[in-house]
């Protein structure tokens, strides 16, 4: 595809040789360039990018590396996120008081990536793999994410049918996650239609939501859709979903309850749409995720991961569980009471 501007939704890479590993860098330069940010940080995002591609040339097994904008109230920035499969580091040390993280002399890089980025994180575990992520912004950085995640097209295709999106209204925190029917640009065009709708519509609880979604995309071929809403303050969260939208809640020490999602296509038919409450402790974790996942995962498999940022957890997510003969998203949601 034509990395000229890169979209919101980002750029995925396969990072396998040293050719492909300065493409990169060049389209994240030019993103850099035109998302505004100061020569300096380009020229950080230039390092940062290097080194992460040369990380996974020389130390990875079927290393990708996902390029996009980061936008956040008013300002934007560029963020990185690079996944493989192995073979993992026994000693990445990763301080998350702050967002940051600290990383020993690993003799691969990790250092020069967390100096020079904004804001870094990593996870890994020998024989699985490491995820890694990094952000570059003029000035501070925004707060940490309370939700983070990932798109992925189908092997061949250059847009993912799959999508997320999050939003804050009139103090709601939500959430969305959106597989347009089929594959390819027609499957595209549909999720980029909901998560357009989503990001405009009225604040109301997320059975109101679906109802409006499913008006706004009925000239798309349909989706399958969800919206959830997390509530710390009653300790509750609230749902609601049409079609093959998986989603779940994980608690400590209890086992993971799934959501209920009707059948039914937004944008076609006259599907039913329900709410649904459910408990959300302090501490819990919403996993929301398309039929291009598959739903054997356990967090318990990755320790720590639960208490790490969500990006860090859908990135690992989506290796391990993620399909590539079919589009794959994966959101991951913590809301801190």
């Amino acid at each position: 595809m034509s990395t000229d501007v890169v979209p919101d939704h980002g750029v995925w890479f396969r990072v396998d040789n040293g050719a492909t590993a300065g493409g990169v860098r060049r389209v994240a330069e030019r993103l850099g360039g035109q998302l505004g940010l100061s020569r300096e940080r380009i020229a950080d995002l230039a390092i940062v990018t290097a080194e992460i591609t040369s990380n996974l040339v020389k130390h990875a097994r079927e290393g990708a590396l996902l390029l996009r904008p980061a936008r956040r109230d008013g300002r934007a920035g560029v963020e990185l996120v690079a996944i493989d499969s192995g073979p993992g580091m026994a000693d990445l040390t990763v301080s998350s008081a702050d967002g940051h993280s600290t990383v020993g002399t690993l003799g691969i890089g990790l250092g020069a990536i967390a100096r020079q980025s904004s804001r870094f994180d990593a996870y890994s575990r020998p024989g699985r793999g490491t995820v890694l992520t990094a952000q570059i912004w003029d000035g501070p950085p925004p707060a940490p994410d309370w939700a983070g995640g990932l798109a992925r097209p189908i092997t061949g295709e250059q847009d993912s049918g799959d999508g997320y999106a999050v939003r804050l209204v009139e103090g709601r925190r939500q959430v969305l996650v959106c597989d347009g029917l089929g594959h390819g640009p027609l499957a595209a065009a549909a999720t980029g239609a909901a998560v357009a709708a989503f990001r405009s519509a009225p604040a109301g609880p997320p059975d109101t939501v679906v109802r409006h979604l499913h008006a706004a995309i009925s000239h798309t071929r349909g989706a399958a859709l969800a919206v959830a809403e997390p509530d710390a303050g009653t300790g509750q969260l609230h749902y609601a979903g049409l079609g093959n939208i998986a989603a779940m809640i994980v608690a400590t020490g209890e086992r993971r309850r799934g959501l209920v999602s009707l059948p039914g296509i937004a944008g076609h038919q006259r599907p039913t749409v329900r709410g649904y409450d459910y408990p959300f402790p302090p501490g819990a974790t919403l996993v929301m995720h398309s039929d291009g996942v598959v739903d054997r995962w356990d967090l318990d498999d990755y320790p720590g991961l639960v208490a790490r940022p969500p990006l860090l957890a859908a990135a690992a997510l989506l290796r391990d569980a993620g399909i590539r003969r079919d589009d794959a998203c994966v959101l991951v949601a913590r809301v801190a009471p």
